[in-house]
C-alpha cells in the first residue's frame, strides 16, 4: 500500500508504527466507542491499512514496531486469517464495522480492551504472549475454539450478546490457557462452551452475570484446570455442566444465584474436583446433579440444597460445614433416584472422620427406615419391630431398657409361681431374679434355668425371655463394642 493512498489519519497511524508510538484519536478518556459508527473521517482507518501494517510494515532499526490504536473507527474487514507476525497489537477503544477475522493467525500479543465489536473470528488463533479483550462489548458470536494462547486469556467485563444465532456465544472449546481464564464480571447472552479445553492456571468468573434459560450457560465438559474455577457472586440462568471435568482447585459457587427451574442447574457428573464449594447463597433452583462426581472436600450449605438432588456414586473426603445429622439427611431424601444406599454410606464416612459416632448412627437408622419404605408388607412390619425395640441395633441403651423391663417382668412372675425343680434333692434356692438372668443372658449362668422347670404358660414365657435375650443381648454387646472400639 502506497503512503500517498492514506487519509491524514492511516498516515498518522502508518508513521507511529515503526516506533511503537500509541495513536489514540478519542476526544476524552470516558468517551463510549459504542457511538463510534458515527465517528467521521478524522478518526476512520481502514481494516486493509492495519493488515499492510501487521503483515509488512516499516521498520526502524533499533526500535520494537507496534500497532498501538485507540479511539478509532475500523472499517471493512481486518482479514489476518492464517497470517504470521510479531507486532504487538493493541486495537483498544476502537469500533469495527465488520467481524475481524485472525482464523489460524500466530501473534505475540492482541489487545482489543474496550473495544466494540460485530464478533471475532480467531480458531485455532496461536498467541505467544496474552490476549486481552477487557471490558469490550461484542454483538455476535466470539469464536476462539482450539486458541493457544501462552499466557493469559483477559475477559474481565465483557459483554457477549448474540440473539441471532443457535451457536455458542463464547466458544472456548479445545482451547488452550497457560495460565489463567480471568474474566470476572463477564455478561453472556447464550451459551459460553468449554468443552475439552485446557487452563494452566484458574478460571475467573466472579460476578459474571450468564443467560441461556433452560440451555446450556457454561458447558465445560471435560474442561481441565489446575487451579480454581471461581463462580462467586454470579447469577445464572440456564445450566452449568461440568460433566467429567478435572479441576485440581475448588469449584467455588459461593454467594451464586443458580437458576434453571425444571431442569438441571448444575451439572458436575464423573468429575475429578479438589474442593466445591456451596455456600451463603440463595437455593439453587433447578437439579444439583453430582453422581459419580469424585470430590477431596465438599463444602455445601444445606440451605443452598435443590429439591432435587442426584448422588449416585458421589464420594466425597470430608464435608464441611460441621453440621449435625439432622441438617444432612434432607440431601439424602431428596434424591431423584429415590434411595440410594451409597450415599448415606459417604455421609455415615464423613462423620466417623471426624468422631461423630451419633451422627454416624443417626445416618445409619436414617437409611434403615429409607430402605424399610422400599420392602412389601412382612419386611415393613419387621423393620418397624427392630426400630422399636432395638433401634436397627444402633440404639444399644434401648435394648438394656427392654432388658430390664423383660428381668422385671420375669422375677415378679417366677417370684409368684415358682417353677418346680427337676432333682429337687440336688437344686439349688430357687432365686427369681437370678432365674430370669438365666433365661436372658445366653452366656453367663448363674445355675439356675438347668435346674427349674416351669410348666404351661410359664414356660411358653421362659422360651419368649430365651430368645429376645439373645437379640437384646447381642445388640448391646455390639453397641458396647462399637464404644470400645472409638476409644
Amino acid at each position: 500500500m502506497e503512503i500517498d493512498d492514506l487519509t491524514p489519519a492511516e498516515r498518522r497511524v502508518w508513521h507511529a508504527f515503526p516506533r511503537g508510538e500509541p495513536v489514540d484519536f478519542r476526544a476524552g478518556q470516558d468517551e463510549d466507542a459504542a457511538a463510534g459508527a458515527a465517528w467521521g473521517p478524522e478518526r476512520t482507518v481502514r481494516a486493509d491499512v492495519l493488515r499492510s501494517l501487521l503483515l509488512d510494515g516499516p521498520q526502524e532499526d533499533g526500535e520494537i514496531a507496534t500497532l498501538n490504536l485507540a479511539g478509532a473507527r475500523i472499517t471493512g474487514m481486518l482479514d489476518l486469517q492464517y497470517a504470521t507476525f510479531d507486532h504487538p497489537t493493541r486495537l483498544r477503544h476502537c469500533y469495527f464495522d465488520e467481524v475481524p477475522r485472525f482464523y489460524g493467525c500466530r501473534l505475540r500479543e492482541l489487545n482489543l480492551s474496550e473495544s466494540v465489536l460485530p464478533g471475532l473470528v480467531s480458531h485455532g488463533v496461536q498467541v505467544e504472549g496474552i490476549l486481552r479483550m477487557t471490558r469490550s462489548r461484542f454483538r455476535g458470536v466470539v469464536r476462539l475454539a482450539g486458541a493457544q494462547i501462552a499466557g493469559s486469556l483477559y475477559l474481565e467485563g465483557v459483554e457477549i450478546s448474540a440473539p441471532e444465532t443457535t451457536q455458542p456465544a463464547l466458544q472456548l472449546n479445545q482451547a488452550t490457557v497457560g495460565d489463567d481464564l480471568w474474566a470476572p464480571g463477564l455478561r453472556v447472552e447464550g451459551e459460553i462452551r468449554l468443552t475439552g479445553a485446557e487452563v494452566g492456571g484458574s478460571v475467573n468468573l466472579n460476578e459474571a452475570g450468564l443467560s441461556h434459560p433452560e440451555l446450556a450457560a457454561l458447558d465445560g465438559e471435560t474442561l481441565s484446570v489446575g487451579g480454581h474455577v471461581l463462580v462467586r457472586h454470579a447469577r445464572v440462568r440456564g445450566w452449568i455442566g461440568l460433566r467429567g471435568a478435572r479441576i485440581g482447585g475448588r469449584l467455588d459457587l459461593s454467594y451464586s444465584q443458580l437458576s434453571n427451574p425444571g431442569h438441571a442447574a448444575l451439572r458436575v457428573s464423573s468429575s475429578t474436583i479438589g474442593e466445591l464449594w456451596m455456600r451463603k447463597g440463595p437455593p439453587v433452583e433447578g437439579t444439583l446433579n453430582l453422581r459419580r462426581a469424585q470430590l477431596e472436600v465438599l463444602f455445601l450449605d444445606p440451605e443452598m440444597l435443590p429439591d432435587r438432588v442426584l448422588l449416585n456414586g458421589l464420594t466425597y473426603t470430608s464435608l464441611n460445614p460441621p453440621e449435625p445429622a439432622e441438617r444432612r439427611l434432607p440431601m439424602l431424601e431428596r434424591d431423584g433416584d429415590g434411595y440410594v444406599p451409597h450415599a448415606y454410606e459417604q455421609l455415615t464416612a464423613s462423620y466417623q472422620r471426624i468422631g461423630d459416632d451419633r451422627a454416624a448412627r443417626e445416618v445409619q437408622l436414617a437409611k434403615q427406615r429409607r430402605h424399610r419404605a422400599t420392602l412389601p408388607v412382612i419386611g415393613r412390619f419387621w423393620g418397624h419391630l427392630q426400630e422399636a425395640t432395638v433401634g436397627y441395633g444402633y440404639r444399644p441403651m434401648r435394648a438394656a431398657g427392654w432388658l430390664l423391663s423383660l428381668l422385671c417382668v420375669g422375677s415378679v412372675v417366677y417370684a409368684l409361681h415358682h417353677p418346680p425343680a427337676l432333682k429337687p434333692s440336688e437344686a439349688p434356692g430357687f432365686n427369681p431374679v437370678f432365674y430370669t438372668l438365666d433365661l436372658l443372658l445366653p452366656v453367663i449362668s448363674f445355675g439356675q434355668e438347668p435346674a427349674f422347670a416351669p410348666q404351661g404358660w410359664y414356660q411358653a414365657l421362659a422360651y419368649v425371655l430365651v430368645l429376645t435375650g439373645w437379640i437384646l443381648a447381642t445388640t448391646v454387646a455390639a453397641g458396647v463394642t462399637r464404644m470400645i472400639s472409638r476409644q
